[in-house]
């Protein structure tokens, strides 16, 4: 499975505008299959537990309040290239129309 850090890189989708890339990413995102929607849905919660841990911290230690930001940057960095990379096998190929 190759890791996809942005739309444009995925085969199936080079050149096409970014709407049409989010509407087909968003089409095969919604094939995935239960063990590949529970493994992003758990990396997700792997991301947002601990922001929400170091707010509640905020009471405390007031810079746990940039470290919950830092943590949740994390969250399109490290979420989108393994659901592209998922939802790449699921687009269909590209048509000889839409290649000119």
């Amino acid at each position: 499975m190759a890791l996809y850090f942005s739309s444009r890189k995925i085969p199936q989708l080079k050149g096409l505008p970014l709407s049409e890339r989010a509407e087909r990413l968003e089409a095969a995102s919604k094939q995935l299959s239960v063990p590949e929607k529970t493994l992003l849905n758990i990396l997700k919660l792997c991301v947002f537990v601990p922001v929400f841990a170091l707010i509640m911290r905020v009471a405390t230690d007031w810079t746990s309040l940039l470290w919950a930001a830092g943590v949740f940057l994390l969250y399109p960095l490290l979420l989108k290239p393994i659901q592209y990379s998922l939802s790449a096998k699921y687009l269909p190929p590209r048509s000889s129309k839409e290649r000119t």
